[in-house]
């Protein structure tokens, strides 16, 4: 895994709940057929709602025509992101849109263990309200190991709560990658 990830920010706000991030019709594809995963990328926060899209100035797509991958690498969040279905599909669309990190004040508590546990994406937490502070398409860096966030378009640092004891599950791949790394498992 990088220590340093590096693009564009995608900003929302609170209560983003996983059929905003995939809605349900779209859960038909294989999530293990290349070409057919893709779909999951290009329907990732397709039912977020406008005023709510690119905050503040709303109405900014994640994807552009018919790619399956954003120009937004990190997400910023608000309070509860990813509430709603258990579905590990969420996080998995994300990723295959190429998002790598999300970073909000909180998470579903389903949709932060799928993201580790499918060693998808970063969930870093902010004790701070971001989606007020960043713009979707500001130029962000994010240390994963320093755990600081800078925006290099306004040149704002950001304090990050640490991953702790997550960070070796993503960066194995998932959680039975690490179990066997860590020789929990055979």
């Amino acid at each position: 895994m990088e220590k340093i990830i590096k693009g564009k920010a995608y900003v929302l706000g609170n209560n983003i709940d996983t059929d905003q991030i995939i809605p349900a019709e779209h859960l038909v594809y294989s999530l293990t057929d290349p070409e057919e995963s893709k779909k999951y990328g290009h329907f990732a926060l397709s039912s977020v709602p406008p005023a709510q899209a690119g905050l503040p100035h709303g109405n900014i797509s994640f994807i552009k025509g018919d790619n399956y991958q954003s120009e937004f690498n990190i997400v910023i969040g608000g309070s509860n992101f990813g509430c709603g279905s258990s579905r590990e599909h969420a996080p998995f669309a994300l990723q295959i849109a190429g998002v790598q990190a999300i970073i909000a004040e909180s998470y579903a508590r389903i949709f932060f263990r799928n993201c580790v546990d499918g060693g998808f994406l970063l969930p870093y937490e902010t004790p701070a309200k971001l989606y007020d502070q960043i713009k979707t398409g500001d130029e962000l860096e994010l240390n994963v190991h320093d755990n600081i966030l800078k925006d290099l378009t306004t040149l704002k640092i950001f304090n990050l709560r640490p991953l702790g004891d997550i960070l070796p599950i993503i960066e194995a791949g998932d959680i039975f990658k690490y179990a066997r790394q860590s020789g929990m498992i055979a």
